[in-house]
């Protein structure tokens, strides 16, 4: 019984650039084989050509292009390729290519999360604040927004001002904490978000306003004078009647 010796692709080597496929690699591996250096040149040459009709220039620079697709082909060649590349062609080597720089992700809360980050931020400079007024409202600021962040977390059950007292100082590690006879947290967010609508509602006004004044003044500037009357106009006219007249 005959046999048919078949060779997979898994049993081949690995494509360097999947978008030229393995055609394109093997015809560039079958051209370091051509012995005459003539017949070489012309024939990677059209393999470039080949290339770049696979993967269209689009809108890029084609001068960087040209070098992309010549340094690919030196590549999948393991730069044993022995042809001279057209003028102005930078043959760029992979290894010269700038390692990546690994960005490193931000630090996170590792205690109450369902605060969040930016709660932390705002404690560390709320305890670098000198003592005072300032620094007591600052505080009521923070501990109602915890508040609102957490009956966002845990909607289904109730958050008493208590709870946020103790996480306050817990976060703080014993730093910050409320003065006596502050407001409900509650109340204090309820102030915070009409304070913002009453300053959008004003600004609103206020562009309302300008935008009014400026169309008033243009109106003024369109409007026409009254013609004849008393004025130089009328007087012409009766004028004239009186020459033609005579």
């Amino acid at each position: 019984m005959n046999t048919i010796d078949i060779q997979y692709n898994t049993d081949k080597e690995t494509i360097r650039y999947p978008e030229y496929g393995r055609s394109i690699q093997e015809m560039i591996q079958y051209a370091k084989t051509i012995e005459d250096r003539q017949k070489r040149q012309k024939t990677v040459e059209a393999i470039i050509v080949l290339m770049q009709q696979l993967n269209p220039v689009g809108n890029r620079n084609m001068d960087d292009y040209r070098d992309k697709l010549w340094s690919h082909a030196f590549s999948i060649g393991n730069y044993e390729l022995d042809v001279t590349p057209p003028a102005g062609i930078t043959i760029r080597h992979e290894d010269d290519k700038p390692a990546a720089i690994t960005v490193e992700y931000p630090p996170t809360a590792t205690r109450f999360r369902h605060y969040g980050n930016s709660i932390q931020a705002l404690i560390k400079k709320a305890i670098e604040m000198p003592e005072g007024s300032k620094k007591e409202g600052f505080v009521e600021v923070i501990a109602s927004y915890m508040k609102l962040a957490y009956k966002t977390w845990n909607k289904e059950h109730y958050v008493s001002d208590d709870v946020v007292k103790d996480d306050l100082e817990m976060l703080s590690d014993g730093q910050l904490q409320l003065h006596e006879g502050h407001s409900s947290l509650d109340t204090l967010a309820a102030h915070a978000g009409k304070h913002d609508k009453d300053r959008g509602r004003m600004n609103q006004r206020n562009r309302s306003g300008k935008q009014g004044s400026s169309n008033g003044n243009n109106n003024n500037r369109n409007r026409k004078r009254p013609q004849g009357g008393s004025g130089s106009g009328g007087g012409n006219n009766s004028n004239n009647y009186r020459k033609r007249k005579k």
